[in-house]
């Protein structure tokens, strides 16, 4: 009887969250014009990162409810290590989580999530199959792409001289632009760019390799005006610096014509780079896993993931979104690169013990 139950509430539940691709449709969606649906008593708890659904224009957990009748209880995290620590320690209830790539994965490894059943998914179909498969999640049991993005360089166009972007991450290394390079504040993201400019991978688990890449921010430290995670963006728009590293979604603000530094652009060096993945996933032990699902089926509608991709700025693996999308930002290269550089990505995957040890041991050095 339950798992008849259970069927017939998934099967009403894909019918309300079925994907609409709405062809040609760029106006905000008037969801309140369909149908709502009678409340199932049911309330899902979402842990997601801070500002980082539409909540202004489209209200997407608004619509959710009331087009599936279940209330969402939103709340949200800083950091994935914040998010694990939480869920790991059995001190927190949720249904529905959105970690990043690398933490996917050491989640799986820890049987921390639990498969998601794609038939509750369908709209899964529109997501980019290049994001299918990822190597933190290999067999696609565990794991839908919320956004994703790439690391790259945001520099000012009246200061930078356009040849030397042909070096690629080696701009962050030029002696020319001395006391107004800013670097990234965390090992991860700047071991991994001086492991990519050395020609290895970014997730090398050879100690030697690490080593090199350390001696690499060593010669890189003199030149570096300061170490910055989100105090980039008023640095750079007040062009106190020229040349920073980040995240090409973030970024967006940079470049914002009204809020930002029109002057400002954004490359990728053609080494290749890191791929970063948010996914959304269902902890192993949620309490409403077919809601979960519904919920995680509702992202991917295609309104849904135009909404989201438009308030938060990252690139958006739902293929019938992106057509939606300001051709600025949907077509843009810089945003969503083409095969060719895509091929010389890498996603972030959880490294060994010792490698971490070693990664935070030399961090430590360089930031005396």
């Amino acid at each position: 009887m339950k798992k008849a139950v259970g069927f017939v509430l998934a099967a009403g539940l894909i019918l309300a969250t079925a994907g609409c691709t709405q062809e040609g449709s760029t106006g905000s969606w008037d969801w309140a014009s369909e149908p709502e649906a009678e409340s199932t008593g049911v309330t899902i708890n979402v842990y997601n990162w801070g500002e980082y659904i539409d909540d202004s224009d489209v209200r997407v957990n608004d619509a959710f409810t009331y087009l599936t009748g279940i209330e969402v209880n939103y709340k949200n995290f800083t950091d994935n290590e914040s998010m694990y620590a939480l869920l790991s320690s059995g001190a927190a209830d949720y249904d529905v989580i959105f970690p990043s790539d690398y933490m996917v994965g050491k989640m799986i490894r820890e049987n921390m999530l639990a498969k998601i059943n794609f038939d509750n998914v369908p709209n899964f179909q529109y997501i980019d199959e290049s994001l299918k498969n990822p190597a933190y999640d290999p067999t696609n049991e565990y794991s839908v792409p919320y956004t994703w993005g790439t690391v790259g360089i945001f520099y000012n166009t009246k200061y930078v001289d356009e040849a030397d972007l042909a070096d690629g991450w080696d701009l962050l290394w030029n002696e020319k632009y001395e006391g107004k390079i800013f670097m990234f504040d965390n090992p991860r993201d700047a071991f991994g760019i001086a492991l990519k400019k050395l020609g290895y991978s970014m997730n090398s688990e050879n100690p030697d390799e690490w080593q090199a890449a350390y001696e690499e921010l060593v010669k890189q430290k003199p030149l570096v005006q300061a170490y910055v995670m989100d105090q980039v963006y008023d640095k750079m728009i007040n062009e106190e610096g020229w040349i920073a590293p980040y995240y090409s979604g973030d970024g967006v603000i940079m470049m914002d014509e009204e809020e930002g530094n029109p002057d400002i652009d954004y490359f990728v060096p053609e080494e290749g780079t890191n791929l970063f993945v948010d996914a959304m996933c269902i902890p192993v032990d949620a309490q409403h896993k077919t809601e979960a699902e519904a919920y995680i089926n509702f992202m991917c509608r295609t309104e849904v993931a135009k909404a989201n991709a438009e308030y938060i700025g990252y690139s958006t693996p739902h293929t019938e979104a992106r057509k939606l999308l300001d051709p600025a930002i949907g077509e843009n290269p810089n945003f969503y690169p083409d095969q060719s550089l895509l091929d010389k990505t890498e996603v972030f995957i959880t490294l060994p013990d010792e490698i971490n040890e070693l990664q935070d041991s030399l961090w430590i050095q360089l930031k005396q």
